[in-house]
């Protein structure tokens, strides 16, 4: 039977699942779509999503695609995902797309954001979604060095246990820190690049953390990518944990055309 392909914006609270990837003994976002695939169809289903978020991350434009012989429309496809998927996980849209399309490999840009509740007291509402951090942070100091990491960099440094044989250069086009307009005790990290590798946004928005907190000059994010993680300069990025993934969310994935 002939088969088509379809691709799905969908969005989803990650704190319940082990990340994107599906996993052979913990829940993921994938193993979620795909059951869902086969309860609605009948079919097994493999899918791929154009960034594999970490564990507990979330999103809200997070891209799929998948080939199906079924000939349901695409609005009976959401409804019927989103009746089968847990509370947690929802699709938003569903489009044919060519047979050729690849939600990752034909993505042009991703953007994430990294949310911050910047002030002396947890929340009980933000709990799930934010990095809470009591310390005052220097948001003009962390945008200093922020724009370090603009362009075309080895960004090994800030993704440990990244293959060594496999490239780390990514091309970054901004990574911003604002606050929230309704409200200065959330602080926004966003950022925007061809490709992000694993733990790379957490580990790297640490650093930015430690200058905000005037632990770090403004010009260490540079220091780093100069010398690398194993070198002895003045900033050992192993002693930096990275920020929870809770924090953590992907925003947007940019195609060449409208996917």
């Amino acid at each position: 039977m002939a088969t088509r392909r379809l691709a799905l914006l969908i969005e989803y609270e990650g704190t319940a699942y082990a990340g994107f990837q599906i996993q052979a003994t913990e829940p993921t976002i994938q193993g979620e779509l795909e059951e869902a695939l086969y309860k609605f169809t009948g079919e097994e289903i493999r899918v791929r999503g154009a960034s594999r978020t970490d564990s507990g991350a979330h999103a809200t434009g997070q891209v799929v695609d998948f080939e199906s012989a079924s000939r349901h429309s695409t609005e009976t496809f959401i409804r019927a995902l989103n009746h089968y998927l847990p509370y947690d996980i929802r699709v938003l849209e569903a489009r044919q797309v060519p047979g050729a399309f690849h939600s990752r490999r034909d993505a042009v840009s991703r953007t994430y954001r990294y949310s911050i509740l910047n002030r002396p007291r947890p929340s009980a509402l933000f709990r799930q979604h934010h990095c809470w951090i009591p310390t005052p942070l220097n948001i003009e100091e962390m945008n200093v060095a922020a724009q370090h990491l603009i362009g075309i960099h080895d960004f090994r440094p800030f993704a440990p246990g990244h293959p060594e044989d496999r490239s780390s250069v990514r091309q970054v086009y901004r990574w911003e820190v604002a606050t929230a307009p309704e409200d200065k005790s959330l602080l926004i990290i966003e950022c925007e690049a061809n490709g992000f590798m694993q733990r790379q946004i957490r580990r790297t928005n640490a650093v930015l953390v430690e200058t905000g907190k005037g632990n770090l000059p403004a010009d260490s994010v540079k220091a780093i990518l100069d010398e690398g993680r194993n070198s002895n300069g003045k900033v050992n990025i192993d002693a930096i944990p990275s920020l929870p993934a809770k924090g953590l969310c992907l925003l947007e994935v940019k195609y060449p055309n409208p996917w």
